[in-house]
């Protein structure tokens, strides 16, 4: 039986290309989100065009109550699981910055609901001593800047998340990769002003796939995004503070 990768929030279009990546390479599929319709359509189309398994059901990031069923029932139809790849995300407005109702929605999307099922999934490939977790962040958490800074604030916690689950796991020989993407032209980010230097997400998810190859533990895509970040990072905060970023 192949081994099997679950893909959560696949519908999103940076987890579709990931998903047909993977399954390029002859893995099976468990794909995971709110919608079942669409899910139904990507497995199919996935089956038809590698050949593959694939599986699918239903995940709801912000219902923390039902992540450990949810996680029980992928292990029961895929007992191969070998990877898990955390692709779902919400961007919310600049209004979330002035009420913490849509804040709050920002944060459960991004961070908390992201922690709590990969605290499932760590609590599983641990004894096992094998697997890998993949998660998707931002480059939009490297510094709070003030036209994104809930998103931010929410990337930038997973980043931190998966770096210390990275440090757990480690010696018990499962990876963990925090993949921090720039600008990509995904539903998300349409018609978003001030983008520049935007990636397809068949491309990201592609190098998604590729960085199980590499060694780095952080992957910026494209990967000048890691220099364009560095270069942030280190604007002293009396100029920074300053900028209309």
């Amino acid at each position: 039986m192949s081994q099997a990768v679950l893909i959560l929030g696949a519908t999103s279009a940076i987890a579709r290309a990931a998903a047909a990546a993977f399954a390029g390479q002859g893995y099976a599929l468990y794909l995971a989100s709110r919608d079942r319709d669409e899910l139904r359509r990507s497995a199919a189309d996935l089956r038809l065009r590698y050949g593959v398994e694939v599986r699918y059901g239903p995940f709801d990031a912000e219902a923390i109550a039902t992540h450990e069923s949810f996680f029980r029932s992928v292990i029961e139809d895929m007992p191969n699981l070998h990877g898990v790849v955390l692709a779902f995300g919400f961007l919310g407005d600049q209004q979330a910055a002035r009420d913490f109702r849509l804040g709050e929605k920002v944060i459960a999307a991004n961070f908390t609901g992201a922690a709590s099922i990969l605290s499932h999934c760590a609590n599983y490939f641990e004894p096992l001593k094998r697997g890998f977790i993949i998660g998707i962040s931002s480059v939009a958490g490297d510094r709070g800047r003030q036209s994104n800074y809930v998103y931010g604030a929410a990337k930038g916690a997973l980043s931190l998340y998966l770096e210390g689950l990275r440090n757990r796991l480690f010696p018990v020989g499962v990876r963990v990769i925090t993949v921090k993407p720039g600008f990509v032209d995904t539903a998300m980010t349409y018609g978003l002003p001030g983008l520049f230097l935007v990636a397809s997400p068949q491309d990201i998810g592609e190098r998604i796939v590729r960085s199980l190859d590499k060694s780095a533990d952080v992957v910026y895509l494209p990967w000048f995004w890691r220099y364009i970040m560095l270069i942030i990072r280190h604007i002293p905060e009396p100029v920074f503070k300053r900028l209309k970023l």
